[in-house]
């Protein structure tokens, strides 16, 4: 009985991964640009790039002179401080004699019943001067000086009512780092191949687009204001389709950000993030729980095979199931390669052989403890 339960985990992990991988992240991986279509002139509609922040003195410094190397004619940046302790106000005010398309609006207290974030994002949307508004974090950095023209294309062109893109992590090297790295392409497997296959179930707040207009018309947060976290990914849950999202996949239409210095501060991120994915639809926590499921049904069985015919000295049963992890090993590395290149133009060193196996701990363990917890704070 024992035997046939490990072979039936693993039967079923690995046909579950593989269509994983075959069938759903390798839209992304293999993802083809098209040329741009021509012959159709659009108006150059105006944006509005909008950063929230809390004492981030020093990454604005860096981030304004940045934005406003943007190849795009008709865009501004509003800063919202959200009840900034350091050097924040002052820097934006000297910022903006040198920037004249720089505003800023100073939140000093947050409501009771919403969180900080929610209320400083529909605090500045509702100041912004554009109905098209490209969101990104004050750690962040555009790659290139076409962000914005990319970013907001189909929203500006295509009449889509979301744009979803790639935000990655600077590299370091160390082991946080790479499972940083890893996770992030993870995830970006994720809802950037589901949003390809026309079934979008959430996008990131480093870069991410829509319209004021749209905001204000769905009532913003309405529903999840005390939620920490979710003012991206709920969000595009709530509202996104397949017919009126877009992904952009392209390494000059990406923000990368400042990684997380230490396993506390990663935890405490990731806690919020999780957490907020307990506000998902059914349909779409089946995508995420299958693949959880499945992945462990299939370390589970192998192992546990290994170990048994091993023992057993059944080394042709033995071969036969490495054989298949192999091939499964394989193609990881491939999908994560061809992705991380696609995304953003380079391969970071993230190990993933060695952290496809600790996601055992961040899917079981930090999943079921943020999913479960009334406070991620």
């Amino acid at each position: 009985m024992g035997l046939f339960l490990l072979w039936f985990f693993f039967g079923f992990g690995i046909l579950i991964q593989g269509g994983y991988l075959l069938m759903v992240f390798s839209r992304t991986a293999w993802y083809i640009r098209g040329s741009k279509k021509s012959g159709i002139q659009y108006p150059e509609e105006g944006v509005t790039v909008l950063v929230t922040a809390r004492n981030k003195f020093q990454h604005l410094k860096v981030l304004i002179p940045k934005l406003f190397e943007q190849d795009y004619p008709k865009f501004d940046v509003m800063v919202v401080n959200d009840q900034s302790s350091d050097r924040t106000k002052r820097l934006l005010e000297d910022l903006m004699i040198q920037y004249p398309k720089l505003r800023s609006v100073t939140i000093k207290y947050t409501p009771k019943h919403v969180t900080a974030k929610k209320f400083a994002i529909t605090l500045g949307i509702k100041v912004a001067k554009n109905d098209v508004i490209l969101l990104t974090d004050a750690d962040c950095l555009p790659t290139s000086n076409q962000w914005i023209r990319q970013m907001t294309a189909p929203v500006r062109e295509e009449g889509k009512t979301f744009a979803l893109g790639f935000s990655g992590y600077q590299e370091k090297g160390d082991a946080l780092n790479q499972w940083i790295q890893f996770e992030t392409i993870l995830r970006a497997l994720f809802y950037l191949s589901f949003g390809l296959w026309k079934s979008p179930f959430t996008g990131t707040g480093k870069n991410l687009c829509y319209r004021k207009s749209f905001f204000m018309e769905a009532k913003g947060f309405k529903g999840f204001w005390g939620i920490e976290g979710g003012d991206d990914s709920v969000f595009v849950n709530t509202y996104a389709n397949g017919t009126n999202t877009k992904v952009i996949i392209d390494p000059a239409a990406i923000t990368l950000s400042a990684p997380k210095e230490n396993w506390k501060e990663y935890l405490q991120t990731e806690r919020r993030l999780l957490h907020a994915e307990r506000y998902f639809s059914v349909e779409d926590k089946r995508k995420m729980g299958l693949y959880g499921v499945s992945h462990a049904l299939y370390w589970i069985g192998g192992i546990g095979l290994l170990l048994y015919f091993g023992v057993g000295l059944q080394w042709e049963y033995f071969l036969t199931v490495l054989t298949l992890m192999g091939f499964r090993s394989v193609l990881l590395l491939a999908i994560f390669k061809s992705a991380s290149k696609n995304l953003q133009g380079n391969v970071p060193k993230m190990k993933a052989l060695i952290n496809d196996l600790l996601y055992l701990a961040y899917f079981w363990v930090l999943g079921s403890i943020s999913y479960q917890a009334k406070n991620t704070k």
